[in-house]
């Protein structure tokens, strides 16, 4: 961290600024994914039924989702740079909770504890790697959120490997992870701090590049794929390693690593989707990735045990890539609102996932697990509302 250059004007990618808030994303989603990755562990030691499941990811996602586009835009207007070690502080106190607490409503306050880190983290960064971006916003998109996507996909494989054998107190070594993420957040936000400094006196350009009728609209559809995808997303993330082990009798490990190649494919649809959308556009890859994946939802439900591990990975690596082609379309539609935005697609999307957890776990108790897959399959027939959104031209004559 001390190669890390003086803060400057955005001319240039500054690679070391963008990796290491990569590597903090990737520190803070390992922490996260803990939760869903002991899932099966929690089941058995508190009996918990599946609407319990996913009230514990309702409690994380949704304090994430209430409070993110309230600390976003509060941070539009008066950026915090050092609130970016508070959030590990946060996080740290969850993932300890997750490991010691001794009855299910400390679960919840827990996960809660986690959601608030997260809700703190994200705006704040994602301002960070745009101000280093040097103006290829797509790929510092992606490189930001592939930390987070090989985080969580590393959490189910270290569950599996040490979680799993030396029982739920284990995961409290994870909370190491939140410490040497708060060092390195203090060296980050020392440079942005900096770089606030030296920009404190230029205006920032907030004039919408549309109308403000069809910025709402154009941002409300963004939400709605957001919101699908996140959905489909929660369906495997909280639910595909009880799928496996119900519908093909795999033990415990081999459904978390099946998870891991799923969560792998989802980082690796990460890293394409952003220089995708900075050579081709934002729209190009929305629409490839969010109706591209239909066939694959479609047929999961009806394959085995190999070709689900085969169809998951496809599906991951085509539903990821568009994540960041959104966040960059919006911020373009949102221009000088970075921390809204990250609030709005970070916090809000991925809250209202959080309800469909809820919902699904639900759906899971009443009608069985595969039913669940049966209805998700369906979710990506939303990405035909792409149409609505406005074209690349009309943002530039903006």
């Amino acid at each position: 961290m001390t190669a890390i250059p003086q803060p400057r004007a955005a001319q240039a990618t500054v690679f070391p600024i963008l990796l290491a808030v990569s590597a903090c994303h990737m520190l803070n989603d390992v922490m996260q994914s803990m939760l869903s990755s002991i899932y099966p562990i929690l089941k058995h030691d508190f009996a918990l039924q599946y609407w319990q499941i996913g009230l514990l990811t309702l409690a994380f996602q949704g304090t994430a989702s209430l409070l993110q586009p309230a600390i976003g835009i509060y941070t539009d207007a008066k950026p915090q740079p050092w609130s970016l070690p508070l959030a590990s502080c946060c996080t740290f106190l969850g993932v300890m909770g997750l490991a010691f607490a001794p009855s299910y409503p400390a679960l919840i306050a827990a996960a809660m504890l986690v959601g608030l880190g997260s809700a703190i983290f994200h705006p704040e960064s994602s301002r960070v790697a745009r101000v280093a971006s040097g103006g290829r916003f797509g790929l510092a998109q992606s490189v930001f959120q592939v930390g987070g996507n090989f985080g969580t996909s590393i959490g189910p494989l270290l569950a599996a490997f040490v979680v799993l054998p030396f029982g739920r107190p284990s995961v409290a070594i994870f909370a190491a992870l939140a410490v040497l993420s708060g060092i390195v957040l203090t060296q980050v936000s020392r440079w942005y701090a900096g770089h606030l400094a030296a920009r404190a006196k230029r205006p920032v350009d907030k004039t919408l590049p549309v109308s403000k009728g069809r910025t709402i609209a154009a941002i409300s559809v963004l939400v709605i794929l957001t919101f699908s995808k996140n959905a489909y997303m929660a369906s495997l993330h909280s639910y595909y390693t009880f799928y496996l082990i119900e519908s093909f009798g795999v033990d415990t490990r081999t459904a978390q690593l099946m998870l891991f190649l799923f969560l792998g494919s989802v980082a690796a649809g990460t890293v394409l989707g952003g220089p995708v959308a900075d050579r081709f556009g934002p729209m190009v890859v929305i629409w490839i990735s969010i109706l591209g994946v239909l066939p694959f939802t479609l047929a999961l439900p009806h394959v085995g045990l190999v070709a689900s591990g085969v169809l998951t990975v496809c599906i991951g690596l085509i539903l990821a890539s568009a994540f960041s082609a959104i966040v960059v379309l919006a911020q373009e539609l949102l221009p000088g609102r970075v921390g809204m935005v990250a609030g709005i697609f970070f916090g809000l999307s991925f809250g209202m996932g959080g309800i469909a957890a809820a919902g699904l776990g639900l759906m899971a108790d009443h009608w069985g697990i595969r039913t669940v897959y049966l209805i998700c399959s369906t979710l990506p027939v939303m990405g035909v509302l792409t149409i609505f959104l406005p074209k690349r031209a009309e943002l530039i004559r903006g």
